[in-house]
């Protein structure tokens, strides 16, 4: 009788159901708390994300499910529509919007030129990946985590290979954290010493009206040139002209704190959830995060290479190379990685916002990308 009521008690729980893939990806989970919390590599992304896998690796109930005879799905069905129906990534990019100043790519138009060498990686990785097995679709969700936005790859994967949108989305934001370890390694190796000390003119005042203007230009081309990117243009400029303006400061201050925070949990949980043992634990997973590293080392040669050769044309006011690698898009981190290795070589050289030209040049330029990727292999 007694027997009865231990295997009645135990059938009520859910540990029969815990498989080993779940056990593995409870150990993944744990190194992404790890990174988010101790090494603080994208805290605000990454908990949110390992919390979402933690869930998707439970025998939950109410949680995932689809409605089934008119009953109501589960909470995550729902809120993961913000994924499917292409919602939470650009609303992400009005935040953005309302946090960035375009100022010093105005003020120095030369450096939308690294942002877009640093989409180079894209490229490459998008031909790399295709040269294994991936398809074209594939390919190019893989080659935009080059880009360092977490958003457009999570917008791109949802959109040519939704299959794949944890991993991408892991592995994007993973390396977007990594982006002080990856960049200053490959920075140094391909610069000389004395390229590092170079120091460049001071950036002039951009007035109000040029920055309104730059808004409207960049919405009107990007949209009539890649109508694909209109919903992460659109939002971003709108977020842009939000701050700009000066006269709608609730709604800016809405945009840069409520919107893009309740957002991000939702979003980070939503792409968790999709990080299910038996999806996640595939060869391909590996495939994506070691085509990822080289995305960002590409990219990031590429940005630096780039301005080396703009400095061959140039007898004054040259570029110090190393805010080349500032034209991935992962805002400002990558900035404040080209200033502080310019300290290192002079520390008295301030480079930080010569380098957020080129560094929100690549959010434009990697959204313009995804936007041809959707063009092109989105039908």
């Amino acid at each position: 009788m007694e027997g009865s009521k231990l295997e009645q008690l135990w059938s009520l729980t859910a540990i029969p159901d815990v498989t080993w893939q779940m056990v593995v990806m409870w150990g993944v989970v744990a190194v992404l708390f790890y990174l988010a919390v101790w090494r603080q590599f994208e805290p605000l992304l990454l908990i949110p994300i390992a919390f979402g896998a933690l869930l998707a690796n439970l025998p939950t109930e109410g949680l995932v499910n689809a409605p089934v005879n008119g009953e109501a799905g589960g909470l995550y069905y729902y809120i993961s529509m913000g994924v499917k129906l292409e919602i939470f990534p650009p609303l992400i990019f009005l935040g953005v919007g309302a946090l960035t100043d375009f100022g010093p790519l105005i003020a120095n138009p030369r450096t939308l030129l690294l942002g877009a060498a640093a989409q180079f990686g894209v490229f490459a990785t998008f031909f790399g990946a295709t040269l294994i097995g991936f398809t074209p679709q594939e390919a190019s969700a893989i080659g935009i985590i080059g880009g360092a936005d977490g958003p457009t790859s999570i917008f791109l994967a949802n959109k040519l290979a939704p299959h794949l949108l944890a991993p991408i989305a892991v592995a994007a934001y993973s390396y977007m954290a990594l982006v002080p370890m990856i960049q200053p390694p490959i920075m140094r190796a391909l610069t000389t010493e004395a390229e590092r000390k170079i120091r460049m003119k001071s950036l002039r005042q951009v007035s109000r009206l040029e920055k309104l203007i730059f808004a409207g230009l960049v919405t009107v081309v990007v949209i009539l040139l890649v109508p694909a990117a209109s919903a992460l243009i659109g939002m971003l400029m709108l977020g842009n002209f939000l701050r700009e303006s000066l006269v709608t400061e609730r709604l800016t201050k809405a945009a840069q704190n409520e919107v893009i925070n309740v957002t991000t949990i939702l979003l980070g949980t939503s792409v968790g959830i999709t990080m299910t043992g038996e999806r996640f634990l595939e060869p391909s997973t590996l495939k994506i995060l070691a085509l990822g590293v080289v995305a960002f080392g590409v990219s990031t040669a590429a940005g630096v290479l780039m301005a080396k050769l703009m400095n061959l044309f140039s007898t004054t006011n040259k570029i110090n190379p190393l805010i080349g690698s500032a034209g991935v898009s992962a805002v400002p981190m990558a900035a404040r990685v080209s200033h502080n290795e310019g300290q290192r070589a002079d520390p008295n050289n301030y480079l930080l916002m010569h380098a957020m030209g080129p560094n929100v040049a690549g959010v434009i330029g990697t959204a313009v990308v995804a936007g041809y990727f959707i063009a092109w292999f989105g039908g």
